[in-house]
């Protein structure tokens, strides 16, 4: 069987073209596989930092939109968001120009800008850090530039001209958050007050004026009002008159238009009948005194009708005038009542206004008062508590130094004592014994003590020296001088032995014999035994002699 397959296996043995095509392609495959891995893209809301090698002798590439290739090994790359910051500054107790503290909490919103420079300072600064952090570096910042912008701006400027000290805020801030790859965006002052209540007290000022000045207003339009209802009502009643004096001289020309056509009327009237007259002349003779019957009655009844019309007319023209006079009446009193209303709402008006401007003054003057009060009473509660706090950081420099002072000496007493114990340790090894490390310290100080026993009595100064001696009897010593200082001098002889065992005893040193030569305890104990009792004969002989001489 491997022998059939061996043919088989020879016949599809790839040649060393086919192998090389398969390596290009897979490498070219990968070559592609690591361009599309490494081609990262930026969104619109980010910024793509890539560091690393990057050329230019920069430390980062900042894009925004767009993408770049990300060269494995040598770079890396990373995201800063541009989504915006809310900050509150809950700041309080600023100090304006005039000392006075100023609360001024507001939300500030800032965000990473775009520009070259800017988003290069982010990378540097802001690259990896969390939302709080960069709120943390950029709440300092806004603390120190808003409360500099309140020291050199008046509490009524703040107060007043709102845009300008935001524009002061913005021109300040905008510089120091660029430094760190910030832009501010918007900022919104919540509220403004003070602690002194000065504020508060222009807000009243300016509200008490405003309201005075509606006050005045509304009693000028009152009194405009006013005035103008007189006027309306005037044009109003000279119209009525005007249109009753229209009616009249309507009426008077509808009269005589009447008796014009009765006139003209009767005239026909007339010739008719007079044609009638004389045509029935020649017919009915009787008909004549008829006629001239009914002539007369017409004629008759066209005075009567004339009269009547006249008595109609002249008591018209009396009503008119009767009503003329009553109009003119009533419109001269509606007049003088109108004109007195316009006064007494003049004068009401003038007395609020009165009102208003003494009130007006009044809190002025107040305001006047007051606001410095306050201002003063504020600024000494300030210097009173800067003088306090700088009395307590003095005390606290002090007590600190002080306490530095006594720490630094009690290391170095600590210190020389633990050097001084390492010394002895090293004199204690080096004796091999403490008690011959105690000698040899001992020894070392006698010349000290020496000296200063000498200078203890190098400044007295002795005019003579008398030496008592009592040891060989009272009248005995007081005779005899040699006596007294050979005795004395015996008594310094006498004092050398315990020097001497005092020196062997606590230095180890035996001093030379010509100082004396030191015996054995037992032997000293004997000898100072056998010279009391030699001594006790000694005193009474010498009391003798010094009796006989």
């Amino acid at each position: 069987m491997p022998q059939l397959l061996a043919p088989m296996l020879a016949a599809f043995e790839p040649t060393a073209t086919q192998i090389l095509t398969v390596f290009i392609a897979l490498v070219l495959f990968s070559f592609m596989i690591l361009l599309i891995k490494r081609y990262k893209r930026c969104p619109s809301n980010k910024i793509l930092v890539v560091y690393g090698k990057v050329g230019g002798g920069g430390a980062s590439k900042t894009i925004h939109g767009g993408g770049a290739f990300i060269w494995p090994l040598l770079q890396d790359y990373d995201y800063i968001d541009l989504e915006p910051i809310q900050i509150e500054i809950p700041l309080r107790g600023a100090l304006s120009i005039e000392n006075i503290r100023v609360n001024v909490p507001s939300i500030f919103t800032v965000a990473v800008g775009t520009e070259p420079a800017v988003m290069q300072n982010a990378a540097i600064r802001l690259l990896g850090l969390r939302e709080q952090d960069i709120q943390s570096q950029s709440r300092d910042i806004i603390f120190g530039q808003l409360r500099q912008v309140i020291a050199s701006m008046g509490i009524e400027e703040i107060n007043r001209d709102r845009d300008s000290f935001l524009e002061r805020i913005q021109s300040s801030l905008e510089g120091e958050l660029k430094k760190i790859g910030l832009v501010l965006i918007n900022v919104n002052i919540t509220d403004i007050t003070d602690e002194s209540g000065y504020i508060e007290a222009i807000g009243r000022k300016a509200a008490s004026t405003a309201i005075q000045q509606a006050e005045i207003d509304v009693a000028e339009q009152e009194k405009k009002g006013a005035v103008g209802v007189a006027q309306a009502n005037r044009t109003k009643e000279v119209e009525v008159a005007n249109a009753h004096k229209e009616r009249d001289i309507g009426t008077k020309d509808a009269d005589r238009e009447r008796l014009v056509q009765v006139a003209i009327l009767d005239k026909a009237t007339k010739i008719g009948e007079q044609t009638a007259a004389f045509e029935r002349d020649s017919e009915v003779a009787d008909a004549e005194r008829d006629k001239r019957v009914r002539v007369a009655d017409a004629n008759a009844k066209a005075v009567e009708g004339e009269n009547e019309s006249k008595a109609l007319i002249a008591k018209a023209e009396a009503t008119l005038q009767v009503e003329r006079a009553d109009a003119y009446q009533l419109g001269e009193t509606k007049k003088r009542v109108a004109e007195a209303d316009v006064l007494k709402a003049q004068y009401a008006a003038q007395a609020e206004a009165a009102k208003a401007e003494a009130l007006k003054v009044e809190q002025e003057k107040m305001a006047d008062l007051v606001a410095p009060a306050l201002a003063q009473k504020a600024r000494i509660v300030v210097d009173a508590e800067a003088e306090a706090e700088r009395v307590r950081i003095e005390a606290e420099g002090e007590a600190k130094a002080i306490f530095a002072k006594l720490e630094a000496e009690a290391r170095g007493q600590f210190e020389i004592l633990a050097k001084k114990g390492q010394g002895f340790g090293e004199i204690v090894r080096a004796c091999e014994s403490p008690q011959a490390a105690f000698q040899m310290l001992m020894l070392e100080q006698l010349e000290r003590l020496s000296e200063n026993a000498a200078k203890a009595i190098s400044n007295i100064k002795f005019d003579k020296v008398v030496v008592w001696d009592g040891a060989g009897g009272g009248g005995g010593g007081g005779g005899n001088g040699g006596s007294a200082t050979a005795n004395f001098l015996s008594s310094m002889a006498g004092s050398l032995p315990p020097m001497l065992h005092m020196m062997r005893d606590i230095g180890g040193v035996e001093m030379p014999e010509f100082f004396g030569k030191l015996v054995d305890d037992a032997v000293e104990k004997k000898m100072s035994t056998d010279e009391s009792v030699a001594e006790k004969p000694g005193k009474g002989g010498g009391s003798k002699t010094g009796d006989s001489a």
